[in-house]
């Protein structure tokens, strides 16, 4: 087998089948008549104007050094129907799925949830392609921090619990979403992210908190904002 195309396997590129090429080429007519992007891109405007979550985001990655730009760090793609979204480290570029996000509010949740790991990206030296520990981490923050695991969402999953379910719920995604990129046991997938678990789900930058909800998201771009004025009047 082909040494690059069993790597790219291996890192998850083949549910990206864009990544490589495209039937259309990106912004032409063909593109906007026969798919699902200019719903996308109208959605992703609207989560990156009013949504909470990823104001926050987008504001801790500018005062990091690592603005976004629509046009440049996300690309509209069709995608295999497992997965909604992905943050591609070569390019720092997010992929967001048309095929498969048809709502506004999952379009606010793949779009936060990449972008904290575009967040961590940016402030650390993250190993995403051999170091198992560095992607359960930022898996677990992006499930935690994302709304992912939100008592709404896990509601309409008809997954029930009170006591640390939101902590099961984010352990089961994170060890979903390595299992789908990386060709590892379950086993392997579970024993990474326990090893992790408590040091990455207690850390809850930029937010300052675990935002169960818009209410809290909405106060944690409050406390960001007056974070920034104060350390600009410093």
């Amino acid at each position: 087998m082909d040494q690059t195309k069993e790597q790219n396997d291996d890192y998850g590129y083949n549910l990206f089948p864009e990544r490589k090429k495209s039937k259309y080429q990106k912004g032409s007519i063909g593109e906007s008549l026969f798919t699902f992007s200019h719903k996308c891109q109208i959605m992703l405007h609207v989560a990156m104007e009013t949504n909470p979550y990823a104001k926050v985001l987008l504001g801790a990655l500018k005062n990091s050094g690592c603005a976004v730009y629509k046009d440049r760090h996300f690309s509209c793609e069709d995608c295999d129907g497992t997965v909604s979204g992905g943050f591609d480290a070569t390019t720092s570029q997010i992929v967001l799925c048309q095929n498969n996000i048809h709502q506004q509010a999952h379009m606010n949740r793949v779009v936060t949830h990449e972008l904290i790991h575009a967040f961590d990206h940016c402030r650390a030296h993250v190993d995403w392609f051999k170091n198992f520990k560095h992607l359960a981490c930022s898996e677990i923050r992006a499930a935690s921090l994302s709304g992912d695991c939100s008592f709404s969402n896990e509601l309409a999953r008809f997954n029930f619990g009170l006591k640390k379910h939101h902590q099961k719920c984010v352990r089961d995604r994170a060890t979903r979403s390595i299992l789908a990129v990386r060709k590892i046991s379950k086993e392997e997938a579970v024993k990474t992210v326990d090893e992790v678990f408590d040091s990455c789900y207690n850390d809850h930058e930029p937010f300052g908190r675990i935002p169960h909800s818009k209410k809290d998201a909405r106060f944690a771009y409050r406390d960001f904002e007056n974070r920034d004025r104060y350390y600009a009047n410093l």
